[in-house]
């Protein structure tokens, strides 16, 4: 089998280093690798020290983890970031628009654009949202749009996150790490910030608050509490945005009224940013076994009293099926071609591309329609006979439950291992926030490193690491 050319981030087509590397490469080429591997070991413990762990759902071991960071950062130039800006604020209109419109008059449904069963079947439609009408008509307050890069020009969209978007905080924890360890490195480049995405983030929830909310409306970040994967990170957003951080407990439903408990009695609360998914977050509409969530929620917000960031149901645009109609949904809703591409899709419930992936099973990528964090997906190239067999039984049996892509030459940038600096693989989790009164983007984002060699999965619980992202003047 050919070996599949991928893009090197640092060099230009003709192998000479590009501009916004020169730095970077001056710097690896003249550090000592005792003093790389120095830094390296002291972003580790700079990150114990801060306690930014996560847990794997599962593991028996069941001990928390520190996610990888890669000291050597990963450059986007500022020309490079303002076309993957402009596509992704135009991604997050069209999903908010999607997500309106599926839970109204569905008019793309009738339009012949998506077919209805992806829609009603989709275990993340709720039909409690028919008769909800958030704020500002914002479904998406908060989106982490999963990029790729294939070429010096292509970028293409790997997936949407438009429930509970994680791993912010280790964007805004690994631009910390790289101004403690790099200072003189980093001031050779002007460097945009991200320290204001706290700000931004408040700014885009309180923009969404009732319209009978006071003038400085109350916001809350909803966690299911400290043996959730991600606690770090709520507790770090709400203490950068100054806002609570509340469990289940901590709120109660009065007359459609949402109140916190204090110590000085009961606050009216205007905004809740939750972190806890649609299933736990009200136990009497959903699951009702759920300590999580507050009794009574959905009515208050269904009273328009209350907003809550994501919205509820969101999750039916997290599908990978729906996924393969952005495109068309993006000409759907505003009339343009679509910035961002998406990976070419085929989807396994229409026969014709059924048949092609059974017979070009072992050249794909194939994943569940509702999988996630890499679980569930068979990459073709590097699967054994005995997996791909299984997979072929899976599909098989449930084909509309599979999508299928060529695997994509994933670019690489520079990473530091045990030899030196060796590539690796990477995407981009750019951070978009949706308010009622404008959409904004992070310079830059999370990204994301396959670290074991030749790996293309690059999410944290499947050994993947991260590295800070540097959007640059040019």
């Amino acid at each position: 089998m050919a070996v599949p050319k991928f893009f090197n981030e640092v060099q230009n087509p003709d192998g000479s280093v590009r501009d916004a590397y020169k730095a970077i490469e001056q710097w690896l080429a003249t550090a000592q690798k005792d003093l790389i591997a120095n830094q390296q070991a002291e972003a580790e413990q700079f990150f114990r020290r801060i306690g930014i762990t996560f847990n794997v759902y599962g593991d028996n071991a069941g001990a928390e983890r520190l996610i990888p960071f890669d000291i050597i950062p990963r450059v986007l130039t500022s020309s490079e970031w303002k076309l993957l800006a402009r596509g992704l604020e135009q991604r997050v209109k069209a999903l908010n628009a999607f997500i309106k419109d599926v839970y109204s008059a569905q008019e793309i449904v009738a339009a012949g654009i998506v077919p209805e069963d992806l829609i009603l079947q989709n275990p993340a439609f709720q039909p409690e949202m028919t008769r909800i009408k958030p704020a500002g008509d914002v479904y998406v307050h908060i989106a982490g749009i999963d990029i790729v890069r294939v070429d010096p020009e292509t970028f293409y969209v790997l997936e949407d996150n438009a429930r509970t978007p994680s791993g912010v905080s280790y964007m805004l924890e690994n631009r910390e790490a790289s101004m403690r360890l790099l200072p003189d490195l980093f001031g050779q480049h002007r460097v945009q910030p991200v320290d204001h995405y706290p700000d931004m983030l408040l700014a885009t929830l309180r923009s969404v608050a009732p319209r009978a909310a006071p003038g400085d409306p109350t916001v809350v970040l909803l966690t299911p509490g400290q043996f959730n994967s991600a606690y770090y990170e709520h507790s770090f957003l709400a203490d950068k945005m100054g806002v609570e951080l509340v469990e289940g407990r901590d709120l109660e439903v009065r007359n459609n009224i949402v109140y916190m408990r204090t110590t000085e009695g009961p606050r009216r609360v205007d905004v809740i940013y939750r972190r806890v998914d649609d299933e736990f977050l009200d136990p009497l509409m959903f699951n009702p076994a759920s300590m999580l969530g507050v009794p009574g929620l959905m009515s208050a917000y269904k009273s328009g009293t209350v907003t809550i960031a994501n919205a509820v149901g969101t999750g039916v645009c997290d599908d990978k099926a729906i996924y393969s109609y952005m495109p068309e949904i993006v000409k759907f809703y505003l009339g343009d071609e679509p910035i961002l591409k998406n990976v070419p899709t085929f989807r396994c419930r229409e026969p014709d591309a059924f048949k092609h992936v059974l017979a070009n099973l072992s050249k794909l990528v194939v994943k569940e329609v509702s999988g996630s964090g890499g679980y569930g997906m068979l990459v073709g190239p590097h699967a054994s006979k005995a997996q791909l067999s299984e997979f072929e039984a899976k599909l098989k049996a449930r084909p509309e439950a599979f999508i299928a892509q060529p695997t994509l030459a994933l670019s690489t940038v520079p990473c530091f291992v045990e030899d030196g600096t060796a590539p690796r693989h990477v995407d981009l989790r750019p951070y978009v926030l949706c308010g009622a009164d404008k959409v904004r983007c992070t310079p830059g984002g999370l990204t994301r490193v396959a670290l074991k060699q030749g790996s293309l999965v690059v999410n944290s619980s499947q050994g993947g690491g991260t590295k800070d992202t540097w959007v640059v003047e040019n």
